[in-house]
């Protein structure tokens, strides 16, 4: 079949379709790419730092009045 990539289920979808279904996964696999970018190591490192840092932290207690 003419386009089909072997990932999809394209038997009774019309192209515009199929191209919508492609297009769908591409887009839900970048996001999931855009994390092992290099450098994305250092910036989850610094969010658990700042986690931790903020759990170790004592809450303020407000007075009452």
């Amino acid at each position: 079949m003419p386009g089909h990539d072997g990932d999809h289920e394209t038997d009774g979808l019309d192209a515009r379709e199929s191209a919508r279904a492609r297009r769908r996964d591409r887009d839900a696999d970048a996001e999931a790419r855009d994390l092992m970018r290099p450098g994305m190591g250092k910036v989850f490192k610094q969010i658990q730092d700042a986690q931790a840092k903020a759990a170790k932290a004592a809450p303020k207690r407000s007075k009452r009045p």
